[in-house]
């Protein structure tokens, strides 16, 4: 059992500069009550995993009350826990765990959008067309004779149109799943709901957010409504194309108006709480969500987007940290999440690989070496955690988890799948469940099958077969963080004046030092003693390709 560490959040606020927080998709962390859904007791019961790896923060994706339409990110209610997943009381003694623990608590806001359950939504529904109900979402007639033409061209990011008919003639905007209709965030009552729901988590103790969809928001509704000629209507890379803050629904300048108001109430506590946005908008534009006064951090998805290579990685780091300087806040890093192919399998894939249709080739075109994939993993990993900011890390990367690519058609879960037609499998293969036990019908994950199937590799990935396993991927993880908390001093970086082509060599305060050869051949190890090593050095002086090293 892990020890309690200090909460050092009352002395210092700023905990979460250089904080490393682990991301729970909490339907497939670990299922307590056996009916194959993870649960926030199960989140509870491993909080110890945690705290040994070493985190400071758990973030924890929606466990609100929804039908799952969309993995959770439909919600029915705000400020409740979904019966299946447990009671506002399992919430509370998880907070109360995690805290005696010396772990932050970071929940997901999703204010873009609720779920069509959603009390306000259904009262909109039995309104009526023009209702004063229907103004908290985004109600427009259709276009043509008899408006059967959706309002405008704008298109949900899940594949179709984002404009759903109903019987009664109106349609409704959803950006996302049909199940998932936009709030309308120009409505008082939105906005005091939301500020309502920050509140109440906070209140229980809650020490930060991260927010859903942050740059969906605010939206030109002024009638008519803009049409948007077909260029990138499903998310960020239309925003080039356009004048800064005017897309009709993506990062608006209205938006930061919101995050203001959200910044004042959450300043109010002591200490205040954190937030980061969630906000796929190019790097200029990403650091006013980044601010003091607003959400504080925001997510740096170009980092995650970019390849292995030296000179990209370098240019993208260097980019990454001068945004956030000019925020005024730290920057972050992260490697995989609940949306993205995971990082042991990308990385290794080669550029420009079409990742859906990888997927929909099972993970076999083009085919990955497992054991090459890993190492690259490695290496990115402790790359990544030398770096100056926050990192972010994906339940079950500490394991080295790959993708499972070749989930069958029958199984899948994603609306991706259905609404692309076909065209595109989504994200099941990174939110399989955990594998904690090398045996078992779902390897640890509960009694019982898991509500996605887990491939039979698994079991050597399990918690219990790394643990104390010199050289697993769990001890790095668990070693590079234990190391870090006793190097990590300020948050610049400097970079090595001479490297060779496929190294990134830089150094940190007080005069450690991190070296990556993203190469396929080895070059000469630097001199300086050795902390840690991404993979053996198994030649005196010799850098291996693919593997990171940490110096003194």
């Amino acid at each position: 059992m892990a020890q309690p560490s200090a909460d050092l959040s009352s002395r210092n606020p700023d905990w979460w500069r250089q904080a490393v927080i682990y991301q729970v998709y909490p339907r497939s962390f670990a299922d307590a009550d056996g009916d194959g859904l993870g649960d926030i007791a199960g989140v509870t019961r491993h909080l110890d995993h945690l705290a040994v790896l070493g985190v400071d923060a758990v973030w924890l994706s929606p466990f609100y009350p929804s039908e799952l339409a969309d993995g959770g990110y439909d919600i029915a209610d705000h400020r409740d826990v979904d019966p299946r997943l447990g009671t506002l009381d399992d919430f509370d003694a998880l907070i109360a765990e995690a805290h005696r623990l010396g772990l932050k608590v970071i929940v997901d806001i999703v204010p873009n959008h609720t779920s069509h359950q959603h009390p306000w939504f259904q009262e909109a529904l039995a309104a009526g067309p023009g209702s004063p109900a229907r103004a908290r979402y985004v109600f427009r007639p259709g276009r043509g004779a008899s408006g059967e033409l959706p309002p405008t061209d704008w298109q949900s990011v899940f594949g179709g149109s984002a404009w759903e008919r109903l019987p009664d003639g109106d349609w409704y905007l959803h950006l996302f799943a049909r199940e998932q209709p936009d709030l309308d965030w120009r409505h008082a009552d939105v906005r005091a709901d939301f500020l309502a729901t920050l509140r109440f988590w906070s209140d229980r103790g809650v020490d930060g957010f991260r927010v859903d969809v942050a740059h969906g928001l605010a939206k030109d509704l002024s009638e008519p409504l803009r049409d948007v000629g077909g260029i990138g209507a499903t998310g960020e890379d239309s925003l080039p194309l356009l004048a800064p803050g005017t897309h009709p629904y993506w990062d608006r300048d209205e938006v930061h108006g919101i995050f203001r108001d959200w910044r004042r109430l959450l300043d109010s506590y002591d200490p205040p709480r954190t937030a980061v946005a969630e906000a796929w908008v190019p790097d200029a534009r990403r650091a006013l969500y980044a601010r003091p006064d607003e959400l504080g951090q925001a997510f740096n998805f170009e980092y995650l987007e970019a390849g292995w290579g030296a000179a990209e990685l370098r240019a993208v780091i260097t980019r990454s940290l001068a945004t956030a300087r000019s925020a005024g806040a730290s920057a972050t890093w992260v490697l995989s999440n609940h949306d993205v192919v995971r990082h042991t399998s990308r990385l290794s894939l080669p550029p420009g690989t079409d990742l859906d249709a990888w997927l929909l080739s099972g993970g076999t075109e083009p085919p990955l070496d497992p054991v090459a994939a890993l190492r690259r993993a490695r290496a990115a990993t402790l790359l990544m955690l030398a770096l100056p900011g926050s990192a972010y890390l994906y339940q079950g990367e500490e394991l080295g988890l790959p993708e499972v690519a070749d989930l069958p058609a029958e199984v899948l879960r994603d609306p991706v799948w259905q609404q692309s037609g076909h065209t595109r499998k989504g994200r099941d293969g990174c939110r399989v469940p955990l594998p904690w036990t090398t045996t078992g019908p779902s390897y640890g994950f509960g009694p019982g099958a898991a509500w996605l199937p887990q491939p039979p590799s698994f079991a050597a990935y399990a918690a219990e077969a790394q643990a104390g396993t010199e050289g697993s991927v769990l001890e790095l993880y668990r070693t590079a963080l234990k190391l870090r908390r006793k190097l990590l001093e300020g948050e610049e970086l400097t970079w090595a004046p001479e490297t060779a082509p496929d190294v990134l060599d830089f150094r940190r305060t007080p005069d450690w030092r991190c070296v990556t050869n993203t190469g396929g051949t080895a070059v000469p190890l630097p001199p300086g003693e050795l902390l840690l090593s991404s993979e053996p050095l198994t030649v005196s002086g010799s850098l291996p390709p693919d593997t990171t090293v940490w110096l003194t």
